[in-house]
């Protein structure tokens, strides 16, 4: 598991007030059980709205969303082909577009890293935050058609449409998590791979326990502040039962240090990232509360320098849609080559340099 660590010191948030939007509601066929709603997605709308109209500070606390798509390009940029039509499935600001403009660290003279990518779809519902960067200089360095979607539950696409599918922090706010993934490998082509990044597991553990700990001293229960995350022992299965194939799942960690809490839950709300849970405590947390979360979190997780870590844990996911052309692995007890035979045999071929059929020589 691989920790970056970056500072941030970032002033106040400026807050600004939208009107609700006029939104359309589509009756969908979905399989199993009917989808629970956790997240409002009108709230999420509302909270990347308001954030990215503030433009100067929203772009100033894009260090998190930058790094991860810049983690996400390296993963696709090590599959050798080319992938002529690519969906970026919620692209917030379009990171991973940027990312992919930029040279590549190993060989800049080789030009920009996406070089081998053609045309990107990016996919968002918040107009504001799609089009925040719509004036900046990489727009011209790489085909890019934004799609403002009313919805990041339902994928407005044609079967076998994409060569990838590509999401960087947005899968942790759906609801029918199941139903964007299969709709995901609906949309590629055959072998052609869906990779996504999504917050998960223990991200922000600091600040939960921190603000847990505090309420029940302060008022004798918890609220939901926090949004509820999957984990990754989950994230696999998810992507079998979605049809996906030749499946990868890794875990990351950054660690953002702040000069305090208060700075951390700004950046929050000033990324869009706020809670947005349907049975969210309505109103701000209590100062007092706030107060004694300060002090908790100082105490059980503070940096000998007073700075304060957040810990965001990265799942990293990886799935093949199927092809009759696509490799697939031997069946369980079809191995040639038994590696327990073969450590055996090198105990039993007895001293020092006279193990296994090598000589006991060192690979």
């Amino acid at each position: 598991m691989n920790t970056f660590s970056i500072r941030a010191f970032i002033p106040p948030v400026t807050r600004r007030l939208l009107p609700l939007r006029a939104t359309r509601r589509y009756a969908v066929q979905s399989p199993g059980a009917p989808t629970i709603e956790i997240f409002s997605q009108q709230h999420k709308w509302m909270q990347k709205e308001r954030a990215a109209r503030d433009v100067e500070t929203s772009r100033r606390v894009d260090y998190l969303r930058d790094e991860v798509a810049s983690r996400l390009c390296e993963r696709i940029l090590d599959i050798n082909r080319d992938f002529p039509q690519v969906l970026d499935l919620g692209a917030n600001a379009c990171n991973i577009a940027r990312q992919l403009t930029l040279p590549s660290e190993d060989a800049p003279e080789a030009g920009p890293r996406g070089r081998r990518i053609g045309r990107i779809t990016a996919a968002e519902t918040s107009s504001s935050l799609l089009y925040r960067d719509a004036d900046l200089p990489f727009n011209s360095q790489i085909p890019l058609t934004r799609d403002v979607i009313p919805t990041s539950e339902i994928l407005p696409y044609e079967a076998n449409t994409f060569d990838a599918v590509l999401s960087s922090l947005s899968l942790h706010w759906i609801n029918d998590l199941p139903s964007v993934l299969a709709q995901a490998n609906h949309i590629l082509k055959p072998d052609a791979p869906f990779i996504g990044v999504m917050l998960g597991g223990d991200s922000l553990y600091e600040l939960r326990t921190s603000l847990q700990l505090a309420e029940l001293d302060r008022r004798g229960g918890v609220a939901t502040h926090t949004s509820p995350l999957a984990d990754v022992r989950d994230v696999g299965g998810l992507l079998q039962k979605a049809g996906f194939n030749l499946l990868t799942v890794d875990v990351d960690d950054i660690v953002v240090d702040y000069p305090d809490s208060f700075a951390l839950m700004k950046d929050l709300q000033a990324m869009g990232e706020s809670n947005a849970v349907v049975t969210r405590e309505k109103g701000p947390i209590r100062r007092d509360v706030l107060l004694a979360a300060e002090g908790i979190y100082r105490e059980l997780h503070g940096n000998e320098d007073g700075s304060l870590p957040a810990t965001f844990r990265l799942i990293y996911m990886i799935g093949w849609k199927a092809s009759p052309t696509q490799a697939k692995p031997l069946e369980r007890g079809t191995g040639m080559f038994s590696i327990k035979d073969y450590l055996e045999k090198g105990r039993v071929g007895g001293g020092e340099g006279e193990g296994g059929e090598n000589g006991g020589e060192s690979k």
